[in-house]
Parts: C-alpha cells; sequence; structure tokens
C-alpha cells in the first residue's frame, strides 16, 4: 500500500513517515524543498520536491505516485508567519489543499487532513469534533477553509485536529520541550505565557492515532491529542524539573506582554472521547511524552 505523506520535511512528517516505513508501507514522501529526512536507503521511500502551488508540479507527482491514501500536512504552520504573509498562506494552506483534493478525487485516493485546535477561537475550551469553528487568526482561518473543503471531498475524508504537539525534534523546526531544555541548559532566562490553556500532544501518540485512521479506514473528524490540560508556563517548568534544570529560570508571563503579529487564542484544549471510543486512541501522559522525548537525546 503507498501512502503520499505531504509535509514530510516537517517535525510530524519526519514521524510519520519513519512508522509508516515501520509498519512496511510504502512511503511517497513530499515536502518543498530538498529531502531533509534519513529514509534514503529504505527501498520503501521516495521522495519528492512538491510545491503545493505549483498546480503542475503537484499533479506530476501524485499521477505518478499513484498513493492509496494521502496524509496531508504540509502548511504555513508558524502563526506569525501566516499573519504576515497572508496571500501565501491562503495560497499554500487553503488553495493548495484544493487543488491537492481535486487531483485525489480523480482516483478517489482517501484523503486525511492534519489540522489544529486553532480553528477554535479560545473562549471556552474542551472543544468537540462538532463545535463550530471561529479562529482568531489568519492560520485559523486558512486551517478552518481547507477543512471545509475537505469536507466537500467527495470521496473517504477524515480530518485531524491536535493540539501543541512537542517531542524530540528529528528534523525542522524546535518545539517547547527543547527550547526549554536549549534554553536553561545555558543558563538563559526563558519566558513562557501561563494564560494559554492546551492538551498538549507527544508526537508519537498523534502518529499512532494517524496510523488507527489508516487502518480502520475511519472518516470524519477526530481530536487526537493528550489528555491533560497545561499551560505553557506548566509545561515548560515540568520540562526544567524533570532534566534537573534551574526551574526559576522560566519566567510566567501572559499572551499580552508578548507583541506578536498573530493573536493566539486563549483556551482551546479538545476532547479526544470519539478517538478513545472509535478508534481505541490512548495518549500517554505528559510525564510519560517528557521521558519519552528526552530518554534517546
Amino acid at each position: 500500500m503507498k501512502i503520499l505523506v505531504t509535509g514530510a520535511n516537517g517535525f510530524l512528517g519526519n514521524y510519520l513517515c519513519h512508522a509508516l516505513l515501520l509498519k512496511g508501507y510504502q512511503v511517497i514522501a513530499t515536502g518543498r524543498g530538498a529531502c531533509r529526512l534519513p529514509f534514503s536507503a529504505n527501498p520503501n521511500f521516495t521522495f519528492y520536491t512538491m510545491d503545493l502551488i505549483d498546480l503542475n508540479q503537484t499533479r506530476t507527482v501524485v499521477s505518478q505516485s499513484n498513493p492509496d491514501f494521502i496524509f496531508h500536512a504540509a502548511a504555513i504552520g508558524k502563526p506569525d508567519d501566516c499573519e504576515l504573509n497572508k496571500e501565501l498562506a491562503s495560497a499554500i494552506n487553503t488553495m493548495g489543499t484544493l487543488q491537492l483534493l481535486e487531483l485525489a478525487g480523480i482516483a478517489a485516493i482517501p484523503f486525511c487532513y492534519i489540522s489544529t485546535d486553532f480553528v477554535f477561537n479560545g473562549d471556552a475550551g474542551n472543544y468537540r469534533e462538532e463545535d463550530s469553528v471561529s479562529p482568531v487568526n489568519h492560520y485559523g482561518v486558512t486551517k478552518a477553509e481547507a477543512e471545509l473543503l475537505v469536507r466537500s471531498y467527495a470521496s473517504e475524508w477524515s480530518i485531524v485536529r491536535t493540539v501543541l504537539v512537542y517531542g524530540r525534534p528529528m528534523t525542522g523546526r524546535s518545539n517547547l520541550l527543547s527550547i526549554v531544555q536549549e534554553k536553561l541548559a545555558a543558563g538563559e532566562p526563558y519566558a513562557v505565557v501561563d494564560d494559554q490553556v492546551r492538551t498538549p500532544t507527544y508526537v508519537e501518540d498523534l502518529v499512532a492515532g494517524l496510523l488507527l485512521i489508516l487502518e480502520k479506514r475511519a472518516t470524519g473528524i477526530y481530536h487526537l491529542c493528550g489528555e491533560e490540560v497545561l499551560t505553557p508556563f506548566q509545561m515548560a517548568t515540568k520540562t526544567a524539573i524533570y532534566l534537573g534544570l534551574d526551574p526559576g529560570l522560566i519566567i510566567r508571563t501572559n499572551s499580552a506582554a508578548f507583541k506578536q503579529p498573530a493573536r493566539r487564542p486563549l483556551v482551546t484544549g479538545l476532547v479526544i472521547e470519539k478517538a478513545k471510543r472509535e478508534l481505541g486512541f490512548l495518549p500517554r501522559s505528559f510525564e510519560e511524552g517528557l521521558q519519552a522525548t528526552f530518554s534517546s537525546s
């Protein structure tokens, strides 16, 4: 079975490709730039440079690879970048998704779209799959628009929303835990907000949930994240303590103190009862996620 993974060079994409290869799937990985993944020696791994803005390039990759399933994880994922480059963000996150859906639809390829808690406004928290979306920044707008497109797909589709994914970086950008380790190990203070509420997600748990969707051919919207409700400040403090670093270097602050182009929803967090019931999704605790993140670093 051939699986196409967009955004494969990214944090999630790396872990997802690795897990699929371990399961014996043929992986067609794509990314905007050159391959940064360490799987080139695996005969089941193929990489194509693919820019979602380039319809001809995308058409060529999809037609030549002829996948049996698509995981669409590619996006401009940094909210501030989306806010500062709205046209580009819409072109990649929304219109790129539309183009990929239209190409997938030719062969009725099952399509799984990776979305975010940022489609919600953050006024309430504990969001369920059926709750109305109302994003407060352009990143969230592009993801919500793409969700609507996926829901109109004529073949099998699924949407996975997740929250503040963490783990050991393989390629791509760092995440909160790795930044805390880097800053505190150097004796540098690090300011972290304590007024944003999340249900953080260990990356391998998210990947396990995605594999369950693939193997069960589950359709519809699923929330895949951790169950513990934590603020980034609480996450950072727990990380410092676990690593034996000075938690006093973690400076508690709030969203108003940060001058960021993109507004962040304050209270998100997703309810995962549907995923637990229908998929058998069982995320680990944050403490277990810490252990897994730093056990081999």
